[in-house]
């Protein structure tokens, strides 16, 4: 028997998990465990922000990706090419055989999952710039101000708030403003 290699699979974007679980059934169904030993959605936290409270929330790393760990013999590639919101396998060629990672690549992409998920990786800006919002936080608690800026590598926005009628233009977090 030869040995499992990983292989990159490429799916319906945003039905990552309904293909992996497709897969997990569809081989275990047909008493193929052996060939497919792991399908993994490289996964990231991200943090969202909704009602101004920070929300956890994991998404696909790679959207659009699974990686599998498979020992593609006989029918093992055609069975998974078949699976609901399967694209193809990545390979050099279109509809070329599948290509196997690279120990390294592999290694890098699990230990990768394991360096996200250990702590929530960016603020996801909840905001575009124009977008009207109100302080929630802070001395103009309760000011309302139209978004100018956004300025990422600080995780900050620019806000400017009228003030006795005039504009002021003032940096808060995110979590100082929320949407109108």
């Amino acid at each position: 028997m030869s040995e499992s290699k990983w292989y990159v699979l490429k799916a319906i974007s945003g039905q990552e998990n309904k293909v992996k679980n497709y897969i997990e059934n569809e081989i275990q169904r047909l008493g193929m465990d052996a060939y497919v030993t792991q399908v993994v959605i490289p996964m990231e936290k991200v943090i969202q922000i909704r009602n101004g409270k920070k929300v956890p929330k994991e998404k696909p790393y790679y959207p659009g990706y699974l990686m599998v760990e498979a020992n593609l013999v006989g029918e093992v590639p055609h069975i998974i090419k078949n699976i609901p919101g399967v694209i193809s396998f990545l390979s050099l060629t279109k509809g070329g055989d599948p290509v196997p990672m690279r120990k390294s690549e592999v290694n890098r992409m699990l230990g990768r999952m394991d360096e996200l998920s250990e702590f929530a990786t960016d603020v996801e800006i909840p905001f575009i710039v124009g977008e009207n919002v109100k302080v929630i936080d802070g001395p103009f608690n309760g000011f309302n101000g139209t978004i100018e800026k956004i300025l990422e590598d600080k995780k900050k926005i620019e806000v400017s708030v009228l003030i006795f009628g005039r504009k002021t233009p003032m940096e808060l977090s995110y979590m100082q403003v929320e949407k109108v």
